[in-house]
């Protein structure tokens, strides 16, 4: 019994030691490509020259219920700083005022269109044209949800490259033409993906975020240290090794040929954003064609965070089921051996041990140490210390990130800002992480009961 106790002792303690320390890799594989950005940003700041090789891109942009902000969002996208680009909103069969909040901001009329349906897709019931934007169409489609709505956009674009954009998000003016870069620099690049920022307490003014600012609220601050961990620069490490396997929906460019080869979104997964990454590495990985995902660190993206536990418990269970059913649906990749590359090989078992059974590990850790705790076959000096560990391990990963961010981006200068920031790295690891994978857990539960 006590040689149990002890395997299953070590046996958790290594694993909190090769998550955290997998994750701090992640971090300082990020910093070269953080040094460049840093060099070239005094040229990034100038008033941008355009060569005119710029590839025209088509924004998709789904709606679904989002009367009261959608007007406000298409406008701060007519905004963005692009040679050639169009607008497409696709109305996801809204039940609220969001198709006439549109014709009456935009003045659409309806206009007979060929329709090339290369992807499946729910039926359209109309395509309207603005009589004020010319770059600006809207399609009433029946609903079939987000990822539905994406290929319905996809059908309807003109443009080689489109770009995903969630209606509720707000982008920088600068935006598209910073994620667009890759296309400009590299033949086989396929997607590039974005940054997310919480705009949480920012200054919002006619769709544009005017100024940074860190929210009241304790719960989207908590998330601005766990986005900068794991969403912004474990992205950029992933992106260094050429396996990217996560691209925000919120976020996202890609080849549309590409896209349509892969059969378009999947719009009976859960993560259909994930899902469409890993499905790209599968099969151009298999078909041994050269090809590139990007990650462009700029903080180009601003999104609200909850701001309730309800429903951020709601989304972080949707997380992870769609995880779990995009490594599960494309784990193919796992077997294709040499042709693998560092996606299948490397990217692929990290996410598999530590992003989608990694819940069950933790919780099971935490569990059984506290157990044998109570029980009396781990002594109280040893229990101390793997709570001191994991918390130990948590907290410098997390300072190690608003570390990359001060030195980079500097998006938060106020002494102020940095203290409460470093106050909720702490506050992060005694509680609030061990509640967000205890959620986990439960995705991961109905994700295996699906």
């Amino acid at each position: 019994m006590k040689t149990l106790v002890l395997v299953l002792e070590w046996f958790f303690i290594l694993y909190f030691v090769l998550v955290n320390a997998g994750y701090m890799a992640l971090n300082l594989l990020a910093i070269p490509s953080l040094r460049r950005k840093t060099a070239l940003r005094p040229l990034e700041d100038l008033p941008p020259v355009y060569s005119g090789f710029e590839p025209p891109v088509s924004l998709l942009v789904p709606a679904y219920n989002e009367q009261a902000t959608i007007a406000t969002s298409v406008r701060s996208l007519l905004q963005l700083d692009y040679p050639e680009f169009e607008i497409v909103v696709i109305n996801d069969g809204s039940d609220d005022g969001t198709l006439e909040a549109l014709k009456q901001a935009f003045q659409l009329e309806g206009f007979p269109e060929v329709y090339w349906r290369r992807i499946n897709a729910q039926p359209i019931r109309t395509i309207y044209h603005s009589r004020t934007h010319a770059n600006l169409r809207v399609i009433d489609k029946v609903n079939g949800g987000r990822a539905d709505a994406l290929n319905v956009g996809i059908n309807a674009s003109r443009y080689p490259l489109f770009c995903a954009v969630d209606a509720d998000s707000i982008l920088q003016r600068d935006s598209l033409r910073r994620v667009v870069e890759p296309f400009l620099d590299d033949p086989t690049a396929i997607a590039s993906g974005g940054t997310v920022r919480i705009a949480n307490g920012c200054t919002v003014s006619g769709g544009n975020l005017e100024k940074v600012e860190l929210p009241g609220n304790l719960l989207p601050l908590l998330q601005i240290v766990e986005y900068l961990r794991a969403f912004l620069f474990g992205r950029m490490g992933w992106a260094t090794l050429d396996a990217v396997l996560v691209m925000s929906g919120a976020f996202g460019v890609f080849r549309k040929d590409a896209l349509v080869e892969a059969g378009g979104y999947k719009a009976q997964v859960i993560g259909e954003d994930m899902e469409l990454v890993v499905r790209l590495h599968r099969l151009l990985r298999a078909r041994g064609e050269r090809y590139k995902i990007h990650f462009v660190p700029d903080p180009i993206c601003w999104t609200e965070a909850p701001e309730s536990l309800s429903v951020l418990k709601d989304q972080r269970i949707r997380w992870q089921q769609g995880l779990c059913e995009s490594l599960h649906r494309n784990r193919e990749l796992l077997k294709t051996k040499n042709a693998g590359g560092t996606p299948g090989f490397l990217a692929f078992p990290f996410f598999m041990v530590f992003e989608c059974y990694g819940p069950l590990i933790e919780i099971a850790g935490y569990a059984f140490m506290t157990a044998m705790f109570l029980l009396g076959q781990v002594s109280g000096l040893a229990f101390a210390a793997f709570l001191a560990l994991a918390f130990s391990l948590g907290f410098l990963l997390s300072v190690s990130a608003l570390l990359l961010e001060e030195l980079s981006f500097h998006l938060y200068p106020r002494f102020s800002q940095m203290g409460a920031l470093v106050c909720s790295a702490i506050v992060e690891n005694l509680g609030y992480r061990q509640l967000v994978t205890f959620w986990r857990l439960v995705g991961l539960a109905r994700w295996l009961r699906s």
